[in-house]
């Protein structure tokens, strides 16, 4: 099971990398908000898979800390695009 868990580490990861890609590339502000809350999520799945194959519960505390912030900084470009500022 732990080796499982080790390549599904490494391929959330794989997916922040093709996400990266449509932050680049995205043709709006929009695009680029979602792409950045969908790589924090892909990477704190990643941190929650590694976690548990090497054992260490430190690394939860770290991925619930940015699954915390990063949906409060969604929150906050959100509104900062819906009044129009940019």
């Amino acid at each position: 099971m732990s080796d499982a868990l080790g390549w599904v580490a490494v391929a959330e990861t794989a997916i922040v990398a093709l996400l990266l890609l449509r932050l680049a590339v995205g043709p709006t502000v929009s695009d680029r908000v979602v792409a950045l809350n969908t790589i924090s999520i892909q990477a704190t799945l990643a941190l929650f898979a590694y976690a548990a194959f090497v054992d260490r519960s430190f690394y939860l505390d770290v991925a619930l800390w940015l699954v915390s912030f990063s949906y409060l900084g969604t929150i906050v470009w959100s509104r900062y695009l819906e009044r129009g500022l940019l």
